[in-house]
């Protein structure tokens, strides 16, 4: 089942699955993450909401066509309501509501500008609460500034660049192999990266601090030229697919100008380091027993840790 990979594509956690300013009250958003048809919706209340697709009386997909209506969803095809609790509240044509005429509801939490579900392979409730980010809407920190890339790929392996030492030098160009620390905290993995930026007045210390927080949240903290801090979240599309959003924000304390414009440099550098990753990511094996040598960053620890997030019921390629 799983070529590619020998592990299962959907991991348990948090994930993406809209920004906080693209869903206005009213909004209905159709989905596709983990192999299934979803429904985000935000209700005459303000409240986010994701449903499973498809209504349960048809079939109809409640994103294409579906109305808000108080705090509910109505189907577009026989009119039926469906609240934000996933129960059936009115029938126009109808006497009686059937019994059991519920929808699935994915546990949602809106923060840090992100609408995130949860989501377990065993439909356990979640594990962790996602952090607070308090820079995300701080008079000195810019607005977020959104970054989305499709990637032929899966996040679990694609983030091993955060314990991957060496590729910074061979791929995105630094001057130096930078040293990764890495720390383990249950659901928590934190990355300590430092080493030398180049630029026009010569070079500068600066240091990446990443932090995840389960499989589909991750902070990125970066220092030395100008405070930036990315919010990175993926997203399984699919078996084979992962939608990736890098969110960005600069600290304009002192300097507003300065910081606004090398704030855009590095983003733009950033985004070329993704462009610089993707083909590989789309194109490369994954090795269970890679055969690693002593510059190697610790893949092992990573691997260790992205474990526990995989569920034992998911069937394995040995």
């Amino acid at each position: 089942m799983y070529e590619r990979f020998p592990f299962p594509p959907y991991p348990n956690g948090w994930f993406r699955v809209a920004y906080t300013h693209e869903l206005a009250t009213g909004d209905v958003v159709p989905l596709h993450f983990f192999g299934r048809d979803l429904v985000l919706f935000r209700d005459a209340e303000g409240v986010a909401v994701v449903l499973d697709a498809h209504c349960r009386h048809l079939g109809a997909h409640l994103g294409y066509g579906g109305k808000v209506e108080g705090r509910g969803i109505r189907c577009p095809f026989h009119a039926w309501l469906w609240d934000r609790d996933g129960d059936c509240r009115d029938i126009p044509y109808a006497k009686r509501i059937p019994v059991g005429a519920k929808m699935r509801v994915w546990t949602l939490v809106e923060k840090n500008g992100l609408v995130m579900i949860h989501h377990d392979g065993s439909g356990k409730p979640p594990a962790y609460a996602l952090p607070d980010l308090p820079q995300i809407g701080a008079p000195d920190w810019t607005p977020l500034e959104v970054r989305r890339w499709k990637v032929k790929s899966r996040w679990l392996d694609m983030n091993e660049n955060a314990v991957d030492q060496a590729h910074f030098r061979f791929v995105h160009g630094t001057q130096t192999t930078p040293k990764t620390e890495v720390e383990l905290e249950g659901h928590i993995l934190r990355c300590r990266s430092r080493m030398q930026l180049a630029t026009p007045r010569g070079d500068v210390a600066g240091g990446i601090d990443t932090t995840d927080f389960g499989p589909g949240f991750q902070t990125v903290h970066l220092t030395g030229i100008v405070e930036t801090l990315m919010v990175n979240t993926s997203t399984p599309i699919d078996g084979e697919t992962t939608d990736v959003s890098f969110a960005y924000t600069v600290n304009t304390a002192g300097d507003e100008k300065k910081a606004r414009g090398v704030g855009a440099a590095i983003i733009r550098d950033l985004e070329k380091q993704m462009s610089e990753d993707i083909p590989i990511w789309e194109n490369k094996k994954y090795y269970a027993q890679p055969m690693l040598c002593d510059g190697d960053g610790p893949f092992g620890l990573y691997r260790r840790w992205m474990r526990q997030f995989f569920d034992e019921t998911e069937t394995r390629k040995p």
